[in-house]
């Protein structure tokens, strides 16, 4: 028996080693991966600026934000989903320790045929405890630990982008109410170029063609203007609920919309993988289905349990542990799997496919963050270039609407040709409004695409 024993003591040892082992399953690759030195439309690596929101030096947005983080009902979900996942971390990690319970019984039983009745009263304290000798319930444990972490990366980043939607939110609404002010503008001066016509029509000067073209451009501004109200109350409504009040659509927002040109530090997109929440989220989960692969390997190995027990029984409850009838139990068991019809060995499979899909899914991931930033980048760019010309474009299209007038005034082109004009004036001025918002929320997103925080001192002490 004992030269049987020493055969297999090598086959022993080398389960043992390959059961304990915690080498990781993810590809080496995905800690290597060839990566640009810089951004493809930025070559300065300036470290990325914290603390942004400090550049927007509107109290109302500080103070919209600090609600927002206070009493959003979505964020507080999160921040109750990172809680559970705290106390799931508490009892993964107390599998690793002694489990002890007490049990109390009492009990009275009559015999029918002596007329007798009989006490039976009993304590023991249990105590059981799995001995971790192959490493499955840390493998457990760090399930829960990674778990834990990618949670808290989730919600970090859930914050990110709650502070995001407040503030894009805000412009848009600011961007409605300027969008608002023209359309109204352009009201007035339909109402004067019809006052003109009709007096015009009337003096025999016009045509009654030109009145019909007037009038109808002047319900077609006053449908602008309501359709544009109630645009505007929708963004309101929505800004609303993101601070977690009732969306009643009353909320004032009086600013103005600025106009940002100066170029942000973007980093290295090595950085990048470090330094945002949601990447990091990604890896953590990344090692969290390693830690399952390894837990589902070390199931097929056997399990050993120790266990005893204390206790008495007496028919008095007040001669319970008197010491002279107290018994223990002290036991040992190892049991192993020998057949499952193959289940232990496919949840293994199971396991190691579902760590390949997980690599993939942080790859996917990774390189999607990496093109937020490389979009962000270039349309910023873009809309920089495109603010500039368009400026340009309403300033010539102001000029060429009021003249377009004076020339029909005098008789020299026709009213088409003046609506025409006062359309491209339009336009262009509309499409100023709306690439400085463009540029306002390509460059708040872009701080989240970069993984830039926020936070200032006093938002941080809140978000706590």
């Amino acid at each position: 028996m004992t030269g049987r024993f020493r055969q297999q003591l090598p086959l022993l040892l080398s389960l043992f080693l390959v059961a304990c082992s915690n080498t990781s399953s993810i590809d080496e690759k995905l800690t290597d991966l060839p990566l640009p030195q810089n951004w493809q439309d930025s070559k300065q690596a300036l470290a990325v600026e914290n603390n942004w929101l400090t550049q927007l030096d509107n109290p109302q947005a500080h103070q919209l934000v600090k609600k927002a983080l206070a009493a959003n009902h979505q964020f507080a979900m999160q921040e109750y989903s990172l809680q559970i996942a705290e106390q799931q971390l508490i009892v993964s990690g107390s599998q690793l320790w002694p489990e002890l319970d007490l049990s109390f019984s009492s009990s009275r039983n009559k015999n029918n045929q002596t007329d007798s009745y009989a006490n039976n009263n009993a304590v023991n304290l249990n105590l059981r405890y799995e001995v971790d000798i192959w490493g499955k319930l840390s493998a457990a444990d760090r399930i829960s630990n990674f778990n834990y972490l990618a949670q808290k990366a989730t919600f970090e980043q859930y914050k990110q982008q709650l502070v995001v939607n407040v503030l894009t939110t805000w412009f848009k609404v600011i961007e409605a109410e300027k969008l608002l002010t023209l359309y109204r503008s352009r009201v007035k001066n339909s109402q004067q170029n019809l006052a003109i016509i009709e007096a015009g029509y009337q003096s025999g000067l016009t045509a009654a063609l030109d009145v019909y073209l007037s009038r109808n451009d002047l319900n077609s501004e006053l449908t602008r203007v309501s359709d544009q109200k109630t645009e505007k109350k929708k963004l309101i409504r929505q800004l609303e609920r993101l601070i977690g009040e009732y969306p009643q659509g009353e909320l004032l927002v009086n600013a103005e919309l600025p106009l940002l040109t100066n170029d942000i530090p973007v980093g290295l997109p090595s950085e990048l993988i470090s330094r945002k929440p949601e990447v990091k989220a990604s890896w953590y989960q990344l090692l969290s289905l390693d830690a399952g692969l390894a837990y589902a390997h070390k199931q097929r190995f056997p399990n050993i349990v120790l266990s005893g027990s204390v206790g008495d029984t007496n028919a008095d409850i007040s001669d319970l542990l008197s010491g002279s009838s107290l018994a223990w139990s002290l036991l040992g068991s190892v049991s192993a799997p020998i057949f499952n019809a193959g289940r232990l060995k496919a949840n293994e499979e199971k396991a190691r496919l579902t760590l390949k899909q997980g690599e993939q899914q942080y790859l996917d991931t990774l390189y999607n963050a990496f093109s937020d930033v490389e979009n962000a980048i270039t349309t910023e760019k873009n809309l920089k270039n495109s603010y500039y010309t368009m400026l340009a474009a309403q300033e010539n299209a102001k000029v060429a609407a009021t003249l377009s007038f004076e020339q029909y005034q005098s008789g020299l082109v026709s009213y088409t040709t003046v609506l025409d004009a006062q359309t491209r004036s339009f336009e262009a001025q509309t499409t100023l409004i709306k690439i400085k918002n463009q540029l306002i929320a390509n460059r708040i997103n872009l701080h989240l695409s970069l993984g830039g925080d926020f936070t200032t001192p006093s938002l941080a002490n809140k978000a706590e």
